[in-house]
């Protein structure tokens, strides 16, 4: 995710309780969302599509944190 702020991301998880929050709630839901799709935990079609659209807006913020970091 976000290839192009590889460096800012490493620095932000150090110093960002905020964005490492956010950073490691996307990377469970990640998770969570493989192990529904591969049938390890067990959910219907709309909580998976419930927790996608919960894990896109988490990577928006993200996004906007990087950005605003990234113009400072």
């Amino acid at each position: 995710m976000f290839p192009e702020y590889r460096e800012l991301i490493t620095s932000l998880k150090n110093n960002d309780h905020h964005f490492t929050r956010l950073f490691d709630q996307h990377n469970a839901l990640d998770q969570k969302i493989k192990n529904m799709e591969e049938g390890i935990e067990m959910a219907t079609h709309v909580e998976i599509e419930t927790l996608k659209r919960e894990k896109l807006q988490i990577k928006d913020e993200l996004y906007a944190v990087l950005k605003k970091a990234s113009s400072a």
